[in-house]
């Protein structure tokens, strides 16, 4: 498993980098998911059944899924969607509504359909007459007329951010003037407004007898209710827009880390550079042009002058001699230092005609032997330390 992770580890720092950057950014995208999760907070959009902040409307779907009835969410823009009139169409935001979407849920409302719509602009676009709404309103509404939605509501409790003052064709159903409920026909259908939308959000559903106005308003329990859903943004996604946004952002930091990798991965433009200087020559090479410098020379004894004069000093240091030591002693300290006779010889010139491969083995292994010596002094150095 080891070699494995090493294998798909990434060997440049600057993959690491970026490897470690989008890890950080998962990681807390999992941690943020497991706390929503497990302590979610509240959100959402106004008026959306799907919201639980205070002015959203997720408790009142929940009570009317707990009352029997079957509750959907309308996702598609309602000109291009089919309204079912066997079902109670709620739409708690009426300000975020196209022409051609009022003009959808009119035909709704006048083909028998039963819509229930909350905003200032409630009627408009559904009822010939709508009425006109005022920003003052009661924050408790009694019943006015005992329509069928209001028989079992006396008192309801709203925060009093608006009222319906001219009702033109319909009839007031909780307060008089302002009214909080307008009760409309048109056509076999029918349309329930309300000025302020509070009476049925999370923060207010729960006082008076607004639960009771909320499932007074879906109509019998075996009537479906769909939530206007499209106006708050939610629509039918698909593909990767159906993804949640903090999983869209994971994967758009995956890509671009993989897209990093592979540059980093990839040929730079143009040929390689070389990090050092140019390597020293084979040692075939150096030994042929050592040779054809000897060849060359006239007075092979002055040519090799040089090459014994390093090959004794390398002697000297390696056996402590005196810089100026006599011959004799020379010679036997390169036997005593393991050197063959004639490399010996050839060292403090004893033969006349001079050997030349053994002056070059003497050469030779007093550089050997120099190596050694330093490997040893820095051996003996480090069990100094320990």
């Amino acid at each position: 498993m080891r070699r494995a992770l090493r294998r798909l580890w990434p060997s440049s720092p600057g993959a690491r980098a970026v490897v470690a950057v989008v890890a950080f950014f998962l990681t807390l995208n999992v941690i943020a998911l497991l706390v929503s999760t497990v302590r979610p907070e509240p959100g959402g959009e106004t008026g959306s059944a799907y919201a639980t902040q205070p002015r959203g409307a997720a408790g009142y779907a929940e009570l009317l899924r707990r009352d029997g009835h079957r509750v959907t969410y309308l996702r598609d823009r309602l000109d291009s969607a089919t309204l079912d009139r066997a079902k109670t169409i709620v739409v708690l935001d009426t300000g975020e509504l196209r022409g051609a979407e009022r003009a959808a849920l009119g035909r709704f409302v006048r083909d028998g359909g039963r819509l229930v719509a909350a905003g200032e602009d409630a009627g408009r676009g559904l009822v010939p007459r709508p009425p006109r709404w005022v920003s003052r309103g009661p924050r408790t509404s009694l019943r006015s007329e005992a329509v069928a939605e209001t028989r079992s509501v006396r008192r309801v409790r709203s925060a009093g951010e608006g009222g319906f003052e001219a009702l033109g064709e319909a009839r007031p159903a909780l307060g008089r003037v302002p009214a909080l409920l307008a009760v409309a026909r048109r056509g076999s259908g029918r349309a329930l407004l309300l000025a302020d939308a509070s009476p049925l959000q999370n923060r207010l559903l729960a006082q008076a007898d607004n639960a009771a106005l909320g499932l007074a308003l879906a109509g019998p329990q075996q009537r479906p209710v769909a939530f206007v859903e499209s106006i708050h943004g939610f629509g039918r996604e698909t593909g990767l827009a159906a993804l949640p946004a903090r999983w869209q952002f994971a994967l758009m930091l995956g890509v671009l880390a993989a897209a990093l990798w592979l540059a980093s991965r990839a040929r730079r433009l143009g040929p390689p550079e070389h990090s050092g200087g140019d390597p020293p020559p084979a040692r075939r090479e150096h030994v042929e042009a050592l040779a054809l410098g000897l060849r060359r020379s006239p007075d092979r004894a002055a040519a090799l002058e040089p090459v014994r004069a390093a090959a004794r000093a390398g002697v000297i240091r390696r056996a402590s001699l005196e810089p100026d030591a006599p011959d004799a002693a020379v010679r036997e300290a390169a036997l005593r230092l393991g050197f063959e006779e004639d490399e010996a010889a050839a060292l403090v010139g004893e033969r006349d005609r001079g050997d030349v491969l053994a002056l070059g083995r003497a050469l030779a292994r007093g550089s050997s032997g120099d190596r050694a010596s330093a490997a040893n002094v820095q051996r003996r150095g480090a069990r100094g330390r320990r």
